[in-house]
């Protein structure tokens, strides 16, 4: 076994996650229906003004889930470099997505289904975020709380 990399700084871990939101495209999203039952896809998504965008067809577990509660889990990486995302998601209509959010998300993921039934978007906006690598990081890995960054 190695030994792990000293801590990243708050800061350092922001940058970091921030690099990763913006240059990742694929991510898991964790959803619950109504009676408790958890589903979790791997979706493609797009770091779109603090958010993140992603689109999949409105009958899949994933967007039916969204619409009772709102809540949904990201996490991005492996289990040794983890970035985990609670947030609040709602369905947007490819028809209602503002032009430049529609037009980053086909650039990345060379996808555009603004027009295509049915596929809706679903834009997580997060709450909470922590990041971590080591143990050594699980003490200090919130790095966002009530949508607001802790080093702001």
């Amino acid at each position: 076994m190695t030994t792990p990399e000293p801590a990243r700084s708050r800061e350092q871990r922001r940058r970091d996650t921030l690099g990763r939101l913006t240059n990742d495209g694929d991510a898991w999203v964790a959803t619950a229906s109504p009676k408790g039952r958890p589903c979790l896809m791997p979706l493609s998504f797009v770091w779109d003004r603090g958010t993140l965008l992603m689109c999949t067809r409105r009958t899949n577990p994933t967007a039916l889930n969204v619409t009772p509660r709102g809540e949904a889990v990201v996490t991005l990486g492996h289990t040794r470099d983890v970035v985990h995302v609670e947030g609040l998601a709602e369905i947007v209509e490819g028809s209602e997505l503002a032009g430049e959010s529609a037009d980053a998300f086909a650039a990345k993921l060379r996808w555009d289904p603004r027009d295509r039934r049915p596929w809706v978007y679903l834009r997580i906006t997060p709450l909470v975020v922590k990041a971590w690598r080591e143990e050594n990081e699980l003490k200090d890995r919130l790095l966002m709380r009530d949508g607001r960054w802790l080093d702001d």
